[in-house]
């Protein structure tokens, strides 16, 4: 998404990724996914970092989303940098990094709350994940009988027990979608599948891009029950696309996507959730979108990256 949207304001990208990708811009390819093992991971940095030394006079900037030690060979040098997560941080890389790299080197989250821990070493920024605006349709009203989704790993850190027990305590129907990962299984035999009834609560598996616009897009509100401090949850977004609330526990991102009351709730207990969805009327679904657009559209992403490069490489200069 991000290649596609420099692409498309004029800049030349080199991309290093997985064999196949197709870009608008030169593709280097390297390693061979499924990304694990100890030999395949060491691998595939030797993959990354032995070129882009080779070829580090040809940019302007190196961004990474892998991980940092791809960068090794180039962090002592003055070329802007940019290191990207999207996942939990490691406190002991940040630190090497920043002290390897100095000014030259920019760190970015996909939000604030997953930074928090590392805020003080280096430079960072938030940048939000997003989604491209024209795959989500934009739902203005739904039906009073609309139902609430819950979309997203079906195992117990992403509360989809706790989404279950909200509809029934808000006598609203449930669409449950998303797989059920062979380590939770059991999980999901013994908690989750004695309540489906394909009637108060369904589960319709996995869903593509397409069906995800249509579930999204009809539901009276997205359930984001999560237990553990979620770095992002790109789904909030998908949602939020569509002009559909979230309403969500305050862990993780979720009260950095959630503007509290505008496009959706923020609660700390399953049992404010299921009041809150007494209260999905006070939401404009129209200011669901503008959020949405404004902060998590490809277009804002890429805007915000480019915002990123300009600083960064005004600061090492």
């Amino acid at each position: 998404m991000l290649v596609e949207g420099l692409a498309a304001r004029g800049h030349e990208v080199t991309l290093w990724a997985a064999p196949g990708s197709r870009i608008p811009g030169e593709l280097v390819p390297y390693g061979v996914p499924p990304h694990i093992g100890m030999t395949r991971r060491i691998r595939e940095l030797v993959q990354v970092a032995s070129p882009l030394w080779r070829r580090r006079v040809e940019f302007d900037i190196v961004h990474s989303f892998g991980r940092l030690a791809a960068l090794l060979p180039i962090l002592p040098l003055a070329i802007s940098k940019v290191q990207s997560y999207q996942r939990q941080i490691t406190p002991r890389s940040v630190r090497w990094g920043a002290r390897l790299a100095g000014s030259s080197l920019l760190f970015t989250a996909c939000s604030t709350a997953v930074r928090r821990d590392v805020s003080h070493m280096g430079r960072w920024a938030t940048v939000y994940n997003g989604a491209p605006a024209s795959r989500y349709s934009f739902v203005g009203t739904v039906a009073d009988a609309a139902p609430l989704v819950f979309l997203g790993r079906v195992e117990r850190i992403k509360g989809p027990h706790t989404a279950i027990a909200v509809a029934r305590a808000s006598g609203r129907r449930l669409v449950i979608a998303g797989n059920v990962p062979e380590e939770h299984r059991g999980f999901f035999g013994n908690e989750i599948a004695p309540h489906v009834d394909g009637d108060r609560v369904r589960y319709v598996g996995p869903v593509n891009d397409e069906a995800k616009n249509e579930l999204l897009g009809g539901a009276a509100a997205l359930l984001m029950p999560v237990e553990w401090d979620e770095p992002f949850g790109i789904v909030m977004a998908e949602a939020l696309a569509c002009g559909t609330p979230v309403i969500g526990l305050r862990r993780g991102a979720v009260p950095e996507v959630v503007e509290e009351g505008v496009t959706g709730f923020v609660c700390d207990t399953g049992e404010e959730m299921a009041v809150a969805v007494g209260r999905l009327a006070a939401i404009e679904r129209r200011a669901c979108r503008d959020r949405f657009e404004r902060l998590f559209s490809d277009d804002a992403v890429v805007g915000s990256y480019l915002a990123v490069y300009a600083s960064v490489m005004g600061f090492a200069k």
